[in-house]
């Protein structure tokens, strides 16, 4: 089954309907690459995605532990370099909420995080910095 459908609007912009939802979204060149920066670019979607992969993860081993995880929040960070132009690094960074986490649900957690499949897909060349704030 097809994932998605790219349509290229033109302007250095595309939108991707996800085929499963009809769910859209934009992605714009960044503003230091020629684009208007008035959506995601798909450098900015890549990073995005580990954060939103090692949450999705992390919520599965928290229901099956049963851990409360909802309302943590993910800051990303993504560091660019030239020569050729790529991703170098994203950053990862997390904040729990208030549950009073033991040793073991804080490594249960963040072992998790790093099992997820954007992490084990993306190249060994993309450093991942992942922080725990709980």
């Amino acid at each position: 089954m097809k994932t998605s459908k790219i349509v290229y609007q033109g302007n250095l912009r595309t939108e991707s309907t996800h085929l499963q939802s009809g769910r859209a979204i934009l992605t714009d060149a960044p503003i230091d690459n020629n684009g208007k920066g008035e959506a995601f670019s798909p450098t900015d979607l890549l990073a995005t995605s580990l954060g939103c992969c090692m949450v999705t993860i992390m919520g599965i081993v928290a229901e099956r532990h049963a851990l409360k995880i909802e309302g943590t929040s993910i800051e990303i960070t993504k560091i660019m370099i030239s020569d050729p132009r790529r991703v170098a690094e994203i950053i990862v960074e997390f904040t729990m909420p208030k549950n009073n986490y033991s040793d073991a649900d804080k490594k249960l957690l963040e072992h998790a995080a790093f099992t997820c499949p954007v992490a084990k897909s993306l190249s060994q060349e993309i450093k991942q910095t992942v922080i725990f704030n709980y």
